[in-house]
């Protein structure tokens, strides 16, 4: 008889029982309807909060791991079973105590990481515990092809939360691990070929000519101080004429100013190296040696001054105190004119701070050719920035060097600043 036929007779044979099939069945259909939305918010949810926040290569480094982790705990089921005799519930409850273990030590390697920035103890643990389960579970394998499979699983999930270690601590600290003295980069810039810069083949191929000019000039003027024989003169002078005609046929030399320029620089630096053992640098840590300006007293009732540049102020209400003068005012200079020195002055503080050198008031004021109190007031405001207080609290914390003007400063300068002018300018 067909299904159909035999649900229609047992409905009209027992209609009490089959009614009460039916609301049991709706009942259950009901059950498993609000379940399965359950479990579907729950799966959006996790995927919001936990899935959709990661990068894409996280994703996949859980997914890679999880799967070796499960080759590993497929081979411990087996050896617990075959080697250690364990059978039924005891078999099913510590096959995976290795595992549970490598994860509790990874998480907890992650967490230390987060908070101390190193995995600590618990991350050499994580690689002995994976070596242990690879080596036992490979001991179980029945081939040697298996062996290798089973001890490569494991090694490749610790291999997997490694780099996601690496690549989370990074993010956080903003900083590598560590740096290869001996990279491919370097030993290909090492032999020549490769370029440190971003520099195209004709720019490193003019800069390279213009050397051999700057070169042979040296090498003919050494010659020549040195009095050299007449032929040892012909050849460098044809040498030094050989460089300029393949620098001005191949690098545009004669109608690129910026070439030139850079030729002019480089000879004027070769010959004048041994100026450099008469220069005197200043010293970093010398405290700044604050010059005063000439002061002078006037009393109360001067006489006139034949000189109508010297201006004196003179307080009439006080009749006993004498009146100190500044004869020499700072220079007085137009908007534009400020614009463009305040500019200079915040390129070469810039360049410095990224060079990890605070530099002192002497010498902004030395580089842009601005007054001493002017580079002092740029110096107070800039050295409140995050880049330079980072550099000026690390030089005090290491070394306990406190700010005086020079390197480094910790201690702010206070200075009122009004439309780009000092009280005392």
């Amino acid at each position: 008889m067909p299904p159909i036929d035999q649900i229609t007779t047992f409905a009209a044979d027992q209609p009490v029982l089959t009614i009460i099939i039916a609301v049991f069945g709706l009942v259950l259909m009901a059950v498993a309807y609000f379940a399965l939305r359950a479990l579907l918010r729950l799966a959006v949810h996790v995927y919001q909060r936990h899935v959709a926040p990661r990068p894409v290569e996280d994703i996949l480094t859980i997914v890679a791991a999880s799967i070796a982790t499960g080759v590993s705990a497929q081979g411990m089921w087996r050896f617990s079973s075959d080697v250690l005799g364990f059978d039924g519930p005891l078999r099913l409850l510590l096959f995976a105590f290795i595992e549970v273990a490598v994860i509790t030590s990874a998480v907890r390697a992650r967490r230390n990481m987060r908070e101390n920035f190193s995995a600590g103890i618990d991350g050499v643990a994580v690689w002995v515990l994976t070596g242990l389960t690879a080596v036992l579970s490979s001991m179980d394998a029945r081939s040697p092809a298996e062996a290798v499979f089973r001890l490569a699983a494991p090694l490749v999930a610790a291999w997997l939360w490694e780099r996601g270690m690496a690549i989370e601590r990074h993010r956080i600290t903003g900083r590598a691990r560590i740096n290869w003295r001996i990279t491919p980069e370097r030993a290909l810039v090492r032999i020549g070929l490769a370029e440190v810069s971003d520099r195209t083949a004709s720019e490193v191929d003019a800069h390279r000519r213009l050397t051999r000019v700057a070169l042979a000039a040296k090498r003919a003027r050494a010659l020549r101080a040195s009095g050299a024989s007449e032929r040892k003169m012909r050849a460098a002078l044809a040498k030094l004429d050989r460089a300029m005609d393949q620098a001005v046929e191949h690098s545009g030399l004669a109608v690129d100013s910026a070439r030139q320029e850079a030729l002019l620089s480089q000879i004027g630096a070769l010959y004048n190296t041994s100026a450099l053992i008469d220069l005197t640098p200043p010293v970093p840590w010398e405290p700044e040696r604050e010059e005063p300006p000439a002061r002078r007293v006037v009393p109360l009732r001067p006489a006139v001054s034949a000189d109508p540049s010297v201006a004196i102020s003179i307080d009439d209400d006080d009749d006993d105190e004498p009146h100190v003068v500044d004869d020499t005012p700072p220079p007085v200079v137009d908007t534009a004119q400020r614009a463009a020195l305040m500019r200079a002055a915040r390129e070469y503080w810039d360049k410095q701070i990224e060079r990890k050198f605070v530099p002192r008031a002497a010498d902004i004021a030395h580089e842009v050719g601005i007054s001493l109190a002017t580079a002092r007031e740029y110096r107070a405001l800039w050295k409140l920035e995050p880049k330079a207080h980072a550099l000026l609290e690390a030089a005090y914390n290491e070394h306990g060097i406190v700010d005086t003007g020079t390197f480094p400063a910790i201690e702010t300068e206070q200075v009122l600043t009004v439309n780009g002018s000092s009280p005392g300018r």
